[in-house]
């Protein structure tokens, strides 16, 4: 993606702060563990931290939690939800934290929107030697069939480059590593997928998709367009057009150390 259009589709979430603090999904415990297992210590910068659905689970698991968010209406949700945790207006590109200060910088669906020439610098220099960096993100599990037919419904702009099991992979392999002098800073990267999912209905599952970045830009008709036609496809299969179901999703995980 062009950086002007990462800009676009990044900065869109504001507008829809409520709904996505609603109906987006948390992440999986055992993801946030293996996310954080080898880092020196628990503070934690949450960055790009939207509403706090990542943040909520750091501090469940005991991290000290800074977050930075750049979209004051996402920000201002996020110190609603969580008052007792510190939270900064900032970005990737530009953290508002002194050298060193971090174990473990983590990012829940959000790595993807920085532009890491600029932020990985700023990722290493706010990073303790031996800390973590780690991207998570909630996937699409499509080794289930109806929702390996949802993604085709679906198409692109409602569920991403990386929002499946099978594309993930390898879309976030080397998201950190934009250049050779960044690659020296970091050592190898791991990935894992942990079981995750979701509790919904076919409504619910619609206002989760209307979250999403690639439906937030849309024109007002394209965007009915494309949700009717997932709405058409949820009331054509039994798994989903009656009552609650479990979303079937994967929680991937990005994890590199600094050097």
């Amino acid at each position: 993606m062009e950086q002007k259009d990462r800009e676009l589709f990044g900065s869109s979430f504001g507008e829809a702060a409520d709904e996505y603090a609603e109906h987006r999904p948390d992440y999986s415990k055992e993801a946030v563990r293996w996310a954080l297992e080898t880092a020196p210590g628990l503070r934690v910068l949450d960055l790009g931290a939207g509403t706090g659905k990542l943040t909520t689970a750091l501090v469940a698991f005991g991290a000290e939690v800074i977050a930075v968010e750049p979209d004051p209406a996402m920000l201002a949700r996020l110190c609603r939800a969580l008052p007792t945790v510190r939270a900064l207006a900032g970005s990737a590109e530009s953290i508002p934290l002194p050298d060193r200060t971090v174990d473990a910088v983590v990012a829940g669906n959000a790595l993807h929107w920085f532009n890491m020439d600029i932020a990985g610098p700023e990722i290493a220099r706010v990073l303790v030697p031996g800390g973590i960096l780690a991207g998570l993100w909630n996937i699409f599990d499509d080794r289930v069939e109806w929702v390996a037919q949802l993604d085709q419904v679906a198409g692109k702009w409602a569920i991403g480059a990386r929002d499946t099991l099978s594309r993930w992979r390898t879309k976030t392999s080397r998201a950190h590593l934009p250049n050779s002098e960044l690659a020296a800073t970091f050592g190898s990267p791991e990935q894992d997928e942990f079981a995750h999912g979701q509790l919904r209905t076919a409504d619910s599952l619609m206002a989760t998709f209307a979250t999403k970045a690639g439906i937030l830009v849309m024109s007002e008709q394209e965007r009915e367009v494309t949700l009717d036609r997932i709405r058409s496809f949820l009331a054509s299969r039994s798994e989903t057009a009656i009552g609650e179901f479990t979303l079937p999703m994967m929680t991937g995980v990005l994890r590199v150390q600094r050097l």
